[in-house]
Formats: C-alpha cells, structure tokens, sequence
C-alpha cells in the first residue's frame, strides 16, 4: 500500500507541474487506502508541504514574486489555514466525508477551468488591493487548511482575475499563500497527532521526484491527459466515499 502511495504522489507531482491539482491525486489515494479523512488530510498536508517550499523558493528567486504584497499574503495564508484545520478536526466523521465529496468535486471543476481564465488589468489603491489580498488569502487559506485540493489554481484564478497578474506572477504569487497555508496545516495536523509520517515522508520525496519530472514535459501536450487522469481519479473517489458513506449509514 505505501508503495502504490509513492506512486501516486510521483503522479501528483507530475499532475501539479503540468496542470495544477496535484492535491485531487494525492488526497484520494490516501482516502482509497483507507485513512480516515482527518488522518488522509493531516498526512497529505505533511507531504505537500515540502514541494510548496520547493515551489515558492523557485518562483521567488526567479522573480516571479510580488514582494511587497508577499508578507501580508503569508501572514493572511497562514491564520487563514489554522481556522480551517480547527474546523476540520471539530467535525464529525460523517458529515466530513460529505464535504469532502462535495469539495473534490468542486476543486477538479477550478483546475480544469482555470486555463480558460484571462488576466485583466486592474487598478487598485493601496488600501483596497491590501484588503483585498488579506481577504483571498485568508479565505482560501482557510479552504486550503480545511481541506486543500485546488487551492492553488484558485489562488491563480483569484490573483489573475482580481490584480490583473499574469498567469505566471500569479502562479509565483499564489505559491506563496499556499506555502503559509500548508506550513500553517502541517504544524496543527503534526501537534494533534493525525500525519503518518511513515507514509508522508517518501510521498514527499516521490512528490519532488514527479515534480522535477513534469517540469520538463511540454505542457501543452500534457494537459489534456493530465485533466483527464484528475477527472477519473476524482470521480472514482467520490464514487467510494458515498458507498462508504451510504454503508456507514
């Protein structure tokens, strides 16, 4: 089971290279394993962790970064993720294996419309573009410490759609948000005890692997597999929550 576990986060860091959503393969196979949600969505976030840093690192000193807004988007990424892990680990068995059909399903419709999303030119002034940033990134720091799949591409799709950024700074932008989020989930998750590190470590490395692997595959002709291969595997998982849900009932 660990093995086909590595082999499915080289997968999804060969899917998040290429098209974003590594998150809709990792998280499933931890669910189809058998993991309890809590326990699939504390070890996904301490495998992801480390390509988020990977990730932001290299957008960063590629200056693919908006500094000035980073600090607030960090800081509003990480409060964010903390009220969400909160939530998470209050909330009963069954009612979260609901939400987490209804969120995978949500999160695959955000990466396959995303590359569908145009930027458009914004202005804002320093008060309103700071709010508005606090605003995204705790949100969708929440979202991502609740849960995770599809943070990413809606980050992308936020920061493209509300500064105007192209696709590439907004990809740079969003990997800083998200690199506040997963630290933030990981360091809750790893505190109450529910990240099997046993499993998480080699996913990351086979993550980082898959990763450095996608990097050099041409994009374009990539993406159309890649969006199916994430469609599949996000509708077979729901498919087996709800029979296990229906069999828990």
């Amino acid at each position: 089971m660990v093995a086909l576990l590595i082999a499915a986060a080289f997968l999804a860091g060969l899917v998040d290279a290429i098209a974003g959503g590594g998150g809709l393969v990792a998280l499933p196979a931890l669910l189809a394993a058998g993991l309890p949600p809590h326990v699939a969505l504390g070890t996904n976030k301490g495998q992801a962790v480390f390509g988020a840093t990977a990730s932001a690192v290299s957008f960063w000193r590629r200056g693919m970064v908006d500094r000035a807004r980073a600090p607030l988007g960090f800081a509003a990424g990480f409060v964010g993720s903390c009220l969400g892990v909160i939530g998470v680990l209050a909330m009963p068995l069954r009612p979260l294996r609901v939400v987490v059909i209804v969120l995978l399903l949500i999160a695959a419709a955000v990466v396959l419309a995303r590359r569908n999303v145009e930027p458009q030119p914004r202005s804002m002034g320093r008060g309103a573009s700071a709010a508005a940033l606090a605003g995204i990134a705790l949100l969708l720091g929440a979202y991502d410490g609740f849960f995770g799949p599809g943070t990413g591409s809606m980050l992308v799709v936020a920061f493209a759609v509300v500064f105007g950024d192209a696709l590439t700074r907004a990809s740079g932008n969003a990997k800083i948000v998200n690199l506040a989020s997963n630290i933030a989930a990981m360091l809750l998750f790893a505190h109450r005890g529910v990240i099997i590190w046993s499993v998480a470590l080699p996913m990351a490395a086979a993550n980082a692997l898959g990763a450095a692997t996608g990097a050099h595959l041409a994009v374009r002709k990539g993406d159309r597999l890649v969006r199916a291969v994430v469609l599949v595997v996000v509708a077979a998982i729901a498919v087996k929550l709800a029979i296990d849900l229906a069999r828990s009932g």
